[in-house]
């Protein structure tokens, strides 16, 4: 009967090893999407659909790393809601930010002769 026996230390240094191996590929995998990206910006196609595009590679690229490099995989689930919920009001915050100063509501007020002559006769 041979006798096997496995070393803690030997288990552990495999799982490092496949994290490391995991950690690499998705790394490459997070440089391919961004070359992707790059060559997208140049292509003939419509506005919209660069845009589409290049938001739903972002998108990918921004879970890949929540989930794997910032270990919101292994976090517990109340962790993973509240990371959520600061990343809505952060994205609701710069939603109104544009909103509020979109071009339009940048250009200057242009005044014309008769608002100065009606708000002088008031004064």
């Amino acid at each position: 009967m041979s006798d096997t026996t496995h070393s803690p230390a030997l288990d552990g240094q495999s799982a490092e090893e496949s994290k490391f191996a995991a950690y690499v590929s998705i790394a490459m995998l997070l440089a391919v999407i961004t070359g992707v990206e790059i060559a997208v910006i140049g292509l003939p196609f419509a506005k919209w659909l660069l845009v589409t595009v290049l938001v739903v590679l972002s998108l990918v690229k921004f879970m890949f790393v929540i989930f794997y490099f910032m270990h919101l995989r292994w976090d517990k689930l109340f962790c993973t809601i509240l990371f959520f919920i600061g990343l809505v009001l952060a994205g609701g915050t710069m939603w109104a930010l544009i909103k509020l100063f979109a071009v339009e509501a940048s250009l200057p007020l242009s005044i014309s002769l008769d608002t100065i002559a009606d708000f002088s006769r008031h004064v």
